[in-house]
């Protein structure tokens, strides 16, 4: 690495496209597209453990994946969710085959990888000049993760990674560093004393508060008759809790359950507050949400599905597994290793009943049809929450919102004009309208018209005192013509 800890976003592009080079010419093209999700993934979950997200991701990330256009797809507060919402990151599905393939071939592509992967996060982690111990952490267990596959695979060892806490800069080590284990798997000396409180604090400070739980509940758009039924759990668990207080015998309940209704209507949030809630009433220990789909749960081997099936489980302990289009894990033959996932999922249920909740969510019919495919599901999954499309007035709502919380006004011919589309795009509505992703799709494509918009003016700069108002503003023709453009409706009337 270069003394110099600051990447440009042209030099990390250069080292993005050596690296992949170096890859490819060993291992072929064939999983390109696999890779470049694979490395987004890794790029948000590390760019979470630094804490914050800056106009250099923003930009780094643009770089990478902008494919040529002139300006990125991302902007900063739409990274920040993101990043906010990474997960586990998990090997790639190629990755299993690329290492199997490896130990029948005698190769090392595999291993290559590692390497590639482990160079690309430390330049990435590198992009706001500091490499935090946090941050040599992800990377260190990414390639260990990675590794391990190796291993199991039998590849031959290789030309190590770069150790990634060679290139630390700044932060303090993790407690494990401060306290190392025994032998034993156990903190040592004085470590062994100071766990248990550490632990204790932590927990502590990050038990979910059940009153601003509600609230952010309440507040959420529409959602009216999905808000009863969480009313309507929570109150049965904390009645049960007070029947077992006091001796008295509690009816046993399930709490996993099935969310349908199309994207965007708010499935993954309110499983969330679910999920905190839970635990804020004492049916969950922790309440933390890991949501998954297919790729998530199935390899592409035989042997590897429940292996990494059980360890999303096992992460999701003590929480909520939401599983995203599960009706996927069904799909395909007898012989499709989706199967394998649904019955290390049942085992898990079984063995795990008092410390996981899993939610099922995806489409009304394909939902239905899934759960009756199993025994087993349809036997563990009896309450069903459905999400309805949200309407014109609701759809607007979000937009107004969006607005206000980036600093965006909307003058009121431009609130009618947008207050009619939305109501004319509920109206016509089909299996492919995406809800409240649509509502930020559209304001995204209006900002971006309004910047380019702003841009333009020759005098932006001179008459500064009155720049800001024109900045904060999305016209009435700005969002007409991107309205226009990305629905193929009528033009509205400037």
């Amino acid at each position: 690495m270069p003394t110099s800890w600051k990447r440009s976003p042209e030099e990390l592009h250069r080292v993005y496209i050596e690296n992949t080079e170096a890859f490819y010419r060993v291992a072929g093209r064939a999983a390109a597209r696999e890779l470049d999700g694979f490395m987004q993934s890794c790029a948000l979950a590390l760019w979470a453990r630094a804490g914050s997200v800056t106009q250099a991701q923003v930009d780094a990330i643009n770089q990478l994946y902008s494919k040529g256009r002139s300006k990125g797809t991302r902007l900063l507060w739409e990274l920040t969710g993101e990043v906010c919402r990474s997960g586990e990151v998990l090997p790639p599905m190629f990755f299993w085959s690329l290492a199997e393939r490896d130990a029948r071939e005698g190769r090392d592509c595999s291993r290559v990888f590692v390497r590639m992967v482990t160079n690309i996060l430390l330049h990435l982690a590198a992009v706001d000049d500091d490499v935090s111990y946090a941050e040599a952490e992800f990377i260190t267990d990414c390639a260990d993760r990675l590794s391990a596959v190796c291993d199991s695979a039998g590849v031959k060892p290789s030309k190590p990674a770069l150790n990634a806490k060679d290139f630390v800069t700044s932060g303090e080590p993790s407690f494990i560093e401060k306290h190392p284990v025994s032998e034993g798997g156990q903190p040592s000396g004085e470590a062994a004393k100071a766990a248990p409180k550490a632990e204790t604090e932590e927990k502590a400070a990050e038990k979910p508060d059940f009153d601003n739980l509600m609230a952010e509940l309440d507040s959420l758009i529409g959602l009216e008759s999905v808000k009863r039924e969480v009313r309507s759990l929570v109150n049965l668990i904390k009645v049960r809790k007070l029947r077992e207080a006091a001796g008295l015998p509690s009816a046993p309940m399930s709490l996993h359950m099935v969310f349908t209704g199309n994207p965007g209507t708010g499935k993954t949030t309110v499983a969330r507050l679910l999920a905190g809630l839970y635990a804020a009433v004492g049916a969950l220990r922790q309440g933390q949400l890991v949501e998954v789909d297919r790729s998530g749960l199935v390899a592409g081997y035989v042997g590897q599905t429940a292996l990494r099936t059980s360890e999303v489980i096992k992460k999701a302990i003590g929480g909520v597994l939401f599983i995203d289009e599960a009706y996927s894990l069904a799909s395909g033959g007898e012989n499709d290793f989706g199967r394998e996932a649904i019955e290390t999922l049942l085992k898990a249920m079984e063995d795990h009943r008092d410390e996981l909740v899993v939610i099922v969510a995806g489409y009304d019919g394909p939902m239905e049809n899934f759960i009756h495919s199993n025994p087993g599901l349809e036997s563990r999954f009896n309450k069903y929450i459905r999400f309805p499309d949200y309407n014109g007035p609701e759809l607007m709502a979000m937009f107004r919102l969006q607005c206000e919380k980036n600093g965006y006004s909307l003058p009121p011919e431009t609130e009618k004009a947008a207050g009619e589309l939305f109501e004319r795009l509920y109206e016509e509505r089909d299996e492919n309208f995406g809800n409240g992703r649509t509502v930020r799709n559209l304001f995204e494509d209006a900002v971006s018209r309004q910047a380019d918009r702003i841009a333009a003016l020759e005098s932006a700069r001179s008459s500064w005192p009155s720049c800001p108002k024109t900045c904060a503003t999305i016209t009435r023709r700005t969002t007409s013509l991107e309205l226009q453009r990305t629905q193929s409706l009528p033009p509205i009337p400037a």
